[in-house]
């Protein structure tokens, strides 16, 4: 977990059940759910497999171990775990650093969470060397701390990254508005008793209780996520 602004406690949401937004990253602020896909069939294809287009969901928003180990059973692949990982993040950020697009809305978000001093965390299951390279693009100063995938012992599906960015905020989970584009975000998110806005990018994702889902991020703003808390007590 790594906090990337000072003097936390200047941070306040008064006036509103909200205490707090946490983000997921990739798929959700930035478009790059489709970059992981790219590179994963890049790096099968080296080593002279390929990917079918239908594994694409089973593998979008996990956890690079879940991910690759899934592919790699599915191939035959003769590679380790930890050698497909170290060739999928340098794919990755190679990828990145000729252009990172940002989601529809989230740079507008970011500038109103900031303006407002609305505690934010960016919450992900990619790795720190990767999450790095993308705060400097969406600006480090937007964000309180940082969750990545490889400092959690558990990653999404569950709940731990949400409830360690909760707790790094000081914050309650039930006030926090997550901010999801997949279905294992989601379930993560919702097993920490966040309260969900789903923005799904590449697989449907259905509203539930406690979960309001729209089409992008657009219709996002600070007002949405308060009124998000309303009805609660």
């Amino acid at each position: 977990m790594t906090s990337t602004v000072p003097a936390l406690g200047a941070r306040s949401a008064e006036g509103s059940a909200l205490q707090a937004v946490l983000l997921d990253m990739d798929g959700t602020l930035v478009d790059t759910e489709g970059f992981w896909w790219d590179v994963e069939v890049e790096v099968f294809a080296a080593l002279g497999h390929t990917l079918d287009d239908s594994w694409k969901h089973i593998v979008v928003g996990g956890p690079m171990t879940r991910s690759a180990g899934f592919l790699i059973e599915a191939t035959g692949a003769d590679i380790t775990l930890a050698e497909l990982s170290v060739l999928l993040n340098d794919g990755f950020e190679a990828r990145i650093s000729t252009g990172l697009p940002l989601k529809p809305g989230a740079a507008r978000l970011l500038a109103e969470l900031h303006q407002h001093r609305i505690p934010t965390a960016l919450v992900s299951a990619s790795h720190r060397r990767i999450i790095d390279r993308v705060l400097a693009v969406l600006g480090p100063h937007h964000f309180a701390l940082s969750i990545a995938g490889d400092e959690v012992t558990r990653t999404k599906p569950f709940p731990d990254p949400y409830l360690l960015a909760a707790g790094g905020l000081g914050v309650h989970p039930a006030r926090c508005a997550v901010v999801e584009d997949t279905s294992t975000g989601v379930a993560a998110a919702e097993a920490a008793g966040c309260r969900v806005v789903a923005v799904p990018s590449l697989a449907p994702i259905g509203p539930a209780e406690r979960r309001t889902v729209v089409p992008s991020l657009e219709h996002v703003d600070l007002a949405f996520l308060r009124g998000l808390m309303t009805e609660m007590p």
